[in-house]
Order: structure tokens, then C-alpha cells, then sequence
């Protein structure tokens, strides 16, 4: 991909996300990168049956001392803190930080002697993660400005690698890997929950920068994914995968590119319209884009 084409997917993540923090900030309501109330990559429900995003990702019991400027912002397709095994005094960088839900979570986990980096190229989300961070008094958690494709961490200094549903947001995926393994210490492990396709998407969706920021454009093959990770020098790499929703009730805002090829991705077995029992209509396309649970090791 041109250089250009690269700023121009960051710059637009970019502004999407920022807007998104600033909206939860003046609004202290829930919000997500696909409309109100809802996710872009959320599991088999749409939005008007799920109570709460975040409950439905990584359940009631994990969230509930967390505050709603934390859980209103859970724009994940998984809950890749449960794939880490985390351990007291272990060091947890987040790709992606967002608001810091995930960061919140493994810092309960590492205790005071452990540490949580989040890392996010969003100022806005970094401003509200780090007022978050002060809400909850966790002094072990700590939010940098930088790109996954270069990393503000030293090498070989982090035992646990976190990521979701942001390193499809990459023009560059191979950067990130070879990033990722840089900065893991020898043995440490990438646990990410992101989305991937088993199949492919047209033409109009892969260029739409929209659908970039909705999880779907950028997303790689599950298999060129998990080869990517492999180049990067990752081993014991699996992928377990589901099916989801990526798109919404009806009454919330379709991408674009989805929306005026809705026909064209129908007819290529893309896409599932529904009828929910509440009266919406939802669109999957659930045979084709997935959410997968992906781990790998850095070598010893």
C-alpha cells in the first residue's frame, strides 16, 4: 500500500476514534465506532438486546466495580485479557488502549508489583484514559501516545502483549508483529482478540476508508493473519474463531460502502439480513468476517 494511502487510513482511524473519547467525555453515555449504544465488532446480538457491551464481552462479575466512562467505551470483539493467564508483577502492554478497559482489567490482575502499558495514537483516548486511570486510583497503569508500528517501549521488556479489535486498523501488519516481538521479553506471549475474514470482501468495501474504521476493510485472512505473526518470529500461533454482528439494528447508521453495495455483498453470500424478534432488522455478515481468539509465544 502507497505511503499515502497509509497516513490517510491513520489520519482517518485517527479523527473517528478521537471523536468518539470526546463524545464519551461530554456525554459520560455509551458509545461505539458503529453507533449508539453498540460495537463495531460485537458478538451474535445487536444493540437493542444487549443490555450492556461490555457485560456481553467480558461478563458482568470482571466490570462491575469499573466506572461507565470505562464500560461505555468497550469497542472490542473479545476479551483478550482472559486468553493471557496474567500473573501478579507481570508487565502488560495494550495495542490500542482506547479508553482503558482492558488495561483496567489486567492491572487488577498483575497486582501493584505488576505494570500496564496502554498504547494509543489518539490523544483525545488518551486523555480520557488517563482520567479514567485517575477514577480508579490505579497508579500500576500508565497511558503512552505512539503507533503500533513503532512502538515507544524498550526491547525486550514486556511479558504480555494485549490487543482488540485494533491491529486490523493497521495499513501495516507486519510492522506491528515484528514491533510486537521486539518489545516481548523472550518466552512472553500475544494474546489478541481481532477480527479476520474467512472469505473475501469486494472491491468497494476494501477501499472504503469507513469501513477501515469499522473493523472490516483492513481485516486480513485468518490464515495470512496467523503467517504474518509466524514472519514476524512468533511460534505456537493458534486462532480460534466465531461468528458475529458487525453491523447494526436498523436505525443505526450502516458504513456507507456496506450500505450502498448491500445488494452486491448479498448476492456474493456476504451478508445475512434478519429479522429480530424486537421488530429491527440486523445485518450480519458473519459467514465471512469473524472475531478469533489469537495467542502466540516469543521463542526463548
Amino acid at each position: 500500500m502507497p505511503e499515502k494511502d497509509a497516513e490517510e487510513i491513520k489520519k482517518y482511524v485517527r479523527k473517528r476514534y478521537g471523536g468518539l473519547a470526546r463524545q464519551q467525555m461530554q456525554s459520560g453515555g455509551k458509545t461505539s465506532c458503529c453507533g449508539p449504544r453498540t460495537s463495531c465488532c460485537g458478538p451474535g446480538t445487536t444493540a437493542s438486546v444487549t443490555p450492556s457491551r461490555a457485560e456481553a464481552l467480558y461478563g458482568r462479575e470482571t466490570i462491575q466495580e469499573l466506572p461507565e466512562s470505562v464500560t461505555g467505551l468497550a469497542l472490542g470483539c473479545g476479551d483478550p485479557t482472559a486468553l493471557a493467564d496474567l500473573k501478579p508483577g507481570e508487565v502488560v502492554l495494550d495495542l490500542g488502549s482506547g479508553g482503558g478497559i482492558d488495561c483496567f482489567i489486567a492491572a487488577r490482575k498483575v497486582g501493584a508489583k505488576g505494570r500496564v502499558i496502554g498504547l494509543d495514537m489518539t490523544p483525545d483516548m488518551l486523555s480520557l484514559a488517563r482520567e479514567n486511570a485517575k477514577k480508579l486510583g490505579m497508579a500500576n497503569v500508565e497511558f503512552r501516545l505512539g503507533e503500533m508500528e513503532h512502538m515507544p517501549v524498550e526491547s525486550n521488556s514486556v511479558d504480555i502483549i494485549l490487543s482488540n479489535c485494533v491491529i486490523n486498523l493497521s495499513p501495516d501488519k507486519d510492522a506491528v508483529f515484528c514491533e510486537a516481538f521486539r518489545v516481548l521479553k523472550p518466552g512472553g506471549r500475544l494474546c489478541v482478540s481481532d477480527i479476520v475474514l474467512l472469505g473475501e470482501l469486494p472491491e468497494e468495501v476494501k477501499g472504503s476508508l469507513e469501513d477501515w474504521a469499522h473493523c472490516v476493510a483492513g481485516a486480513l485472512r485468518k490464515d495470512d493473519y496467523m503467517d504474518k505473526m509466524r514472519a514476524a518470529g512468533f511460534a505456537e500461533v493458534k486462532a480460534e474463531s466465531k461468528s458475529i454482528s458487525l453491523c447494526l439494528s436498523s436505525g443505526d447508521a450502516l458504513s456507507a460502502a456496506v450500505s450502498d453495495h448491500l445488494d452486491d455483498l448479498r448476492a456474493a453470500g456476504l451478508v445475512e439480513v434478519k429479522a429480530e424478534s424486537n421488530g429491527s432488522t440486523s445485518v450480519h455478515l458473519s459467514d465471512v468476517v469473524v472475531s478469533a481468539a489469537v495467542t502466540a509465544v516469543k521463542p526463548r
